[in-house]
């Protein structure tokens, strides 16, 4: 059974190792704690953007909804306010951690494509569950000698496609 908070790539992985230590805790606790400063030096500025798949398998409908990192650190900081700002049922790091995967992380040169998929939920304090379903490829680089991210395609359906 997969350990949700052990980093399932070992210290000799270094790049694997420290891409998701990088997108899987220092990511949660960030969003949890509503702190940009716990990931800002995480992305490359220049030439960042992020599109959004809006939970739609039709790449038609996805949208460029972050043409720079600016952007993307302010719908961030809303969503994590937002998250705070609710009641829930359980511990929101558990459960967090519990919904992530991230085991796919493939890397040629200086670059890197990660996906990261969200299956599950976190239930509320009045019994209903916040689902999330959706899934992320990031797009990582070496960048003044460390992994960061430079763009990501996210929002996108968890799964994708028939089955």
């Amino acid at each position: 059974m997969r350990d949700p908070f052990h980093n399932p790539f070992p210290a000799t992985d270094e790049a694997r190792h420290v891409i998701w230590e990088m997108l899987v805790p220092r990511d949660i606790d960030a969003f949890l704690a509503a702190d940009w400063s716990m990931v800002a030096h995480d992305f490359v500025e220049d030439g960042f953007i992020g599109i959004s798949g809006n939970r739609e398998e039709d790449p038609d409908r996805w949208t460029l909804a972050f043409p720079n990192l600016p952007a993307y650190r302010d719908e961030w900081l809303k969503q994590a306010k937002d998250f705070a700002a609710q009641p829930y049922g359980e511990d929101p790091r558990s459960a967090i951690f519990t919904t992530t995967t991230l085991e796919e992380i493939e890397i040629s040169g200086k670059s890197a494509l990660v996906r990261k998929k969200f299956d599950g939920g976190i239930k509320k304090v009045d019994g209903t569950l916040d689902v999330m379903r959706w899934q992320t490829l990031y797009y990582c680089r070496l960048h003044e000698g460390r992994w960061k991210i430079s763009g990501f395609t996210g929002y996108l359906p968890n799964p994708m496609g028939k089955r």
